[in-house]
């Protein structure tokens, strides 16, 4: 009878534990932004800088998503402009001009702060980088983003990659968790939309 209350007491431990374990991995992992099989809906932004060659200039308000159009994007929202993300940008920038016929694009959304600083850090982050294949942008929203877009405050960069207004893929990364193994991902990602 003892043993049969000791097994109890064991089994009950090693199941709280195992909860208390997938709990804590599931709370590690953010959601944040649309998500594979939702539309992307339309937002105002301001180009701040970056793709010269999109026909829109600086400093204009306008829909960029509706821009795009059908085409294959990969839309970043960044709270952080560092060189992650420029590595990130650059990687992109190569896989948009090899898919240039397929008209792979991208923009980023700045988001964090009010919108003149935003501009601002949006503007020196692309001369520092010479980027010149991916549009920076400021949504109107600039906190969160678009509020239906449900940005997570907790994820510092949200990547969708979506094809004809579809959400095909969407990475969520917390402060410094942008590394070489997640730009390959979402390289990888864009490189899909293209296929």
């Amino acid at each position: 009878m003892a043993f049969l209350k000791l097994s109890r007491s064991i089994i009950v431990g090693i199941a709280t534990l195992v909860l208390v374990a997938s709990a804590s991995f599931s709370l590690a992992d953010i959601v944040s932004g649309p998500q594979p099989g939702d539309s992307v809906g339309a937002f105002t932004v301001t180009k701040a800088a970056g793709n010269p060659s999109d026909g829109v200039e600086n400093g204009k308000s306008l829909c960029y998503r509706c821009r795009m159009g059908n085409k294959p994007v990969v839309m970043i929202f960044a709270r952080t402009a560092d060189k992650p993300l420029a590595k990130l940008i650059n990687e992109l920038e190569g896989e948009i001009e090899e898919h240039e016929d397929a008209q792979l694009s991208s923009f980023v959304n700045m988001i964090g702060a009010d919108n003149d600083s935003l501009k601002t850090a949006a503007t020196k982050f692309v001369e520092d980088n010479n980027i010149q294949r991916v549009a920076f942008v400021v949504p109107e929203d600039s906190k969160n983003g678009p509020d239906d877009f449900k940005i997570s405050p907790e994820a510092d960069m949200t990547i969708v990659c979506y094809k004809s207004g579809k959400v095909v893929t969407s990475h969520a990364l917390k402060k410094g968790e942008l590394d070489d193994g997640k730009i390959s991902a979402i390289v990888e990602s864009a490189c899909n939309l293209v296929k």
